[in-house]
C-alpha cells in the first residue's frame, strides 16, 4: 500500500465563547446534569458563531490554512448535522470550491456515521491515492466539524457533552519529507445494536454508555495491529473530546495512563464533533508536546454506534 503522510492540521474558530453552564440552562437541562458536566465532566467553555457569523466562513479559513497555498484533486468533508438546517444548504460545494480555489477539484461529504466521519475521511483519502493510476503529486483536503450552535437542545448530548462550533482540515498525500506525520494504520467499526441513535431508549443508552468504552478499546487494538503495535507502545492518544469521566474509564480497560490521554482542550472547547482528535492533535504538536518518533492514536465515537481509530508516526519538522 502507498505510504500516506499528513500534514500540520488547521484549526479554526468563531470569534465568540460561551459557558457550557449557559448553554444548558437554555436548553432546559436539570442542575444536577449542569453540574455534572461542568464540576466533573470538565466542560467549561464552547466556541460559537457570533451574531452575523457564518460557520461556512469558519469552514473556508480553515480549508484555507491546510491548503497553505497549493491546491488539492479532492475534496472530502466530514460531517454529523444534517446541513439543510444550516447555511450550509443549497450549493454549498460550489461555493466553498470556489472560496478556496479548487474549482475543479471533485468534492464530496460523508456523514451518516456522525463522528467518525472525519477519520474516516482521512482513511478514504489515503485509499484515494492509492488507487491505481493515481499519480504522486495529487492531494486530498479533508475537512471536518459542524455548526453545534444551530440549535441548544441539538448541541447538548443529554448525559455526555455539549458541542461547539470548529472546524479542522488537514492535507493527505503521499509520504514525503516535508510530511507533518506518517499514516501507519487504522480501524473502524459498529455496533448496530445503538442504529437508533439519539432515538435510543433509557435501557439501550444505559447499555451503550456501558460497553461504549471497551469498543473503543478494541477498535484501538486492531488499529494498533494494522500497525504492527501493541497499546503499550502508543506515546499518546489523541481523543473524541466528549468528557473526562469516559477517558477515565478508557484508562483503566487500555491500560494506558491517563496522562498519555491529551485532554488539554476539553475545557477550551467541549466536544467538536468529527474535528475532535485532529483538533487535540494540532494542539498536542503546538505546545511542544508531540516528538519525532511519536506514535498516535486519533479516535472517534460516532453516535450510532461508529468507531474509529488512526495510528500516525511523528516526523521531523
Amino acid at each position: 500500500m502507498t505510504a500516506v503522510g499528513l500534514s500540520k492540521v488547521a484549526v479554526s474558530l468563531p470569534s465568540w465563547m460561551e459557558p457550557v453552564e449557559d448553554i444548558m440552562v437554555r436548553a432546559n437541562r436539570p442542575a444536577t446534569e449542569r453540574k455534572m458536566f461542568t464540576k466533573v465532566y470538565g466542560l467549561r467553555d464552547i466556541p460559537s458563531l457570533a451574531p452575523g457569523e457564518l460557520y461556512e466562513d469558519v469552514l473556508v479559513s480553515a480549508g484555507s490554512k491546510a491548503l497553505d497555498g497549493g491546491t488539492a484533486s479532492l475534496v472530502l468533508y466530514g460531517h454529523t448535522m444534517l446541513m439543510a438546517e444550516t447555511n450550509l444548504c443549497a450549493e454549498f460545494p460550489d461555493r466553498l470550491r470556489a472560496r478556496l480555489g479548487l474549482g475543479d477539484s471533485r468534492f464530496y461529504g460523508l456523514s451518516h456515521i456522525n463522528c467518525a466521519s472525519v477519520l474516516r475521511c482521512v482513511e478514504y483519502a489515503r485509499r484515494y491515492l492509492g488507487r491505481p493510476g493515481a499519480s504522486d503529486d495529487e492531494r486530498v483536503l479533508v475537512l471536518g466539524g459542524d455548526q453545534g450552535s444551530v440549535g441548544d437542545d441539538a448541541r447538548v448530548i443529554a448525559g455526555t457533552t455539549v458541542s461547539g462550533d470548529c472546524a479542522a482540515g488537514v492535507m493527505v498525500q503521499r509520504l514525503t519529507a516535508s510530511s507533518r506525520y506518517r499514516y501507519l494504520g487504522g480501524a473502524g467499526g459498529r455496533d448496530a445494536r445503538f442504529h437508533r441513535n439519539i432515538r435510543m431508549t433509557a435501557e439501550e443508552n444505559a447499555l451503550f454508555a456501558k460497553v461504549c468504552s471497551a469498543q473503543v478499546v478494541e477498535t484501538l487494538e486492531r488499529a494498533a495491529a494494522s500497525a504492527g503495535l501493541r497499546l503499550d507502545e502508543l506515546d499518546w492518544v489523541l481523543p473524541h473530546l466528549n468528557n473526562k469521566m469516559f477517558w477515565r474509564t478508557f484508562s483503566s480497560q487500555a491500560g494506558i495512563p491517563r496522562e498519555r490521554i491529551c485532554l488539554d482542550l476539553m475545557p477550551e472547547t467541549g466536544h467538536s464533533f468529527g474535528a475532535d482528535a485532529l483538533m487535540a492533535m494540532e494542539h498536542a504538536d503546538r505546545v511542544g508536546r508531540l516528538q519525532p518518533g511519536d506514535r498516535c492514536a486519533l479516535v472517534a465515537i460516532g453516535q450510532g454506534a461508529y468507531f474509529q481509530a488512526m495510528i500516525i508516526e511523528v516526523q521531523e519538522d
